[in-house]
């Protein structure tokens, strides 16, 4: 077994160094750099290893390089002037751009928001709440990955600059994050939006359409140091027409405000990934998370 795994790692390591030679003839130019982790640990000269990643939009598979601090602010250049291209395309006003660093080096991040970035959306509370206290405290942490009600207080009081929970699913979520906030001594109050299951896939976190009123009065009412400010959903992954699910939200997003007494406009739609937030944007998005085509692929996650 020790003799098998050595002969892998050897293999991992020249299919690396022939990709490494061979990336100005095999990376597209049309598509942004990724970072990928090096092959082998021990090996300081595969930093700039290549690694092969599926492009979920083509199912193409296409090469990626480990960033540079250069690679990530070109990469949020390209997507910044890219949503600024289609809003003005679409006649309205551009979306925030939330940066997704789930998984992600210390590193990049601090690169992103060197080049101006300050909305960074995180989906793991552990990850989170491990690496907001040595990052810059002016960064607004957006928490947009399923949240449990336990994890709630430990969220709250160990990210002081969480700017919004972008995933409440539940009145019992809503309730949870109320408490942390008062055991936290927040002043300010939380943003919230609801996540809505457009999909309906089983995998997804997110309430079904029908309740996010019942969501969003529950807020309103019980809720007084959380503030209601969008409804969020995330598309059926790999469907290349995601339209049905973003019209779903403003649906629901209309319901809500008739319910609230108050515009539509007052709320979000938080909708739209490196995949699909043109067509997001297309559809009135206010806020897109990209990840991707900002940092390049993500590492595995560790268990």
């Amino acid at each position: 077994d020790i003799m098998a795994s050595r002969a892998r790692r050897a293999a991992l390591v020249v299919l690396a160094e022939l990709m490494v030679h061979c990336h100005a003839y095999l990376t597209p130019s049309s598509l942004p750099l990724c970072t990928v982790a090096a092959l082998n640990p021990f090996s300081p000269s595969l930093l700039a290893a290549h690694a092969l990643r599926r492009d979920r939009s083509s199912g193409a598979s296409t090469l990626c390089m480990v960033e540079t601090v250069e690679g990530v602010a070109k990469n949020l250049e390209a997507v910044r002037t890219r949503i600024g291209e289609l809003s003005a395309k679409c006649g309205i006003k551009e979306p925030r751009l939330v940066a997704v660093s789930k998984l992600q080096p210390d590193q990049l991040i601090v690169d992103a928001h060197a080049a101006g970035q300050k909305c960074f959306g995180e989906n793991y509370v552990k990850e989170l709440v491990g690496k907001a206290p040595g990052l810059p405290a002016d960064i607004e942490w957006h928490f947009i990955g399923m949240l449990q009600s336990n994890k709630a207080k430990t969220l709250v009081s160990g990210v002081p600059n969480l700017a919004v929970v972008e995933s409440v699913h539940s009145a019992k979520t809503a309730s949870a994050l109320e408490k942390a906030c008062v055991g936290a001594g927040r002043t300010q109050k939380l943003k919230v939006m609801i996540q809505v299951l457009t999909s309906g896939e089983e995998s997804k976190s997110g309430c079904d359409p029908e309740e996010c009123t019942v969501i969003a009065q529950h807020i309103k009412d019980d809720c007084p140091l959380l503030e209601l400010v969008g409804l969020m959903t995330i598309g059926k992954f790999g469907d290349p027409n995601p339209e049905p699910y973003f019209q779903v939200l403003k649906q629901c997003r209309a319901r809500v405000a008739q319910s609230l007494g108050i515009a539509e406009d007052a709320l979000e739609l938080s909708m739209g990934m490196s995949g699909d937030y043109d067509k997001a944007i297309a559809a009135g998005s206010t806020s897109v998370r990209v990840g991707t085509s900002i940092f390049g692929l993500r590492p595995p996650k560790s268990s």
